[in-house]
């Protein structure tokens, strides 16, 4: 598919066919997908929890009570569902953790460069931290900018994805111990075929959207 069809061939996904599974190399494209996701100053200020076991969507369900509980069986029916997770905070020592890994994958060619890494590494975290003291929501930001692209990666393999923000944070917070190891869940997204059943397919119900006119300035 090309890019317009890939659009128009994704959708939330509101029921998932139970039979089918993602094959094991798909799987890998998919982790893949969450590992190469563009991040402010290459930050990766994240965590995956992926489940493709019953028992462990299982585990992720359990932030689909009450309230969350019409989510249930979009994470039980799925093939599999991945917990998307922020760094809650970032200090020198992560810095520099970036900045090593970043060497040995042969980024800088000198120690001069890296070090100039290092210190715009520090210098926009430090604008977020004690001028915007927006911290934790900038690096949320960029979650969302890894859940973006990574819609739209696993439609490019004919995978189906709900993601949902109708999860019980805390419960899935205490559930892997998350606070505990400085991250936070964010937004759970479940992965799968469509049934054919499935009200919400483009089959069934159009897309739409605002008018290009509407939302984009050409100047």
């Amino acid at each position: 598919m090309n890019l317009q069809e890939l659009l128009n061939w994704r959708y939330t996904t509101k029921e998932f066919d139970t039979t089918k599974k993602i094959t094991e190399a798909d799987m890998a494209q998919v982790k893949n997908l969450l590992r190469m996701s563009p991040s402010s100053v290459n930050l990766q200020p994240w965590h995956f929890i992926v489940a493709e076991t019953t028992e462990g969507k299982a585990r992720i369900a359990k932030g689909t009570q009450g309230f969350f509980h019409f989510n249930e069986p979009k994470v039980t029916n799925a093939s599999a569902v991945v917990l998307f997770c922020s760094k809650t905070d970032v200090d020198d020592a992560y810095f520099q953790h970036i900045a090593d890994t970043d060497d040995q994958s042969g980024r800088f060619p000198n120690e001069e460069i890296k070090n100039g890494f290092l210190g715009a590494v520090k210098a926009f975290a430090g604008i977020h931290k004690y001028d915007l003291k927006d911290v934790q929501h900038w690096m949320e930001k960029q979650v969302y900018l890894n859940i973006g692209s990574f819609l739209l990666g696993v439609a490019s393999l004919g995978i189906d994805a709900t993601p949902m923000e109708g999860i019980d944070v805390k419960a899935l917070d205490e559930e892997f111990g998350l606070r505990e190891k400085g991250y936070t869940a964010i937004v759970a997204v479940s992965l799968g075929y469509r049934a054919e059943s499935d009200f919400n397919t483009t089959d069934k119900t159009p897309k739409s959207r605002l008018a290009e006119s509407e939302i984009i300035t050409t100047i």
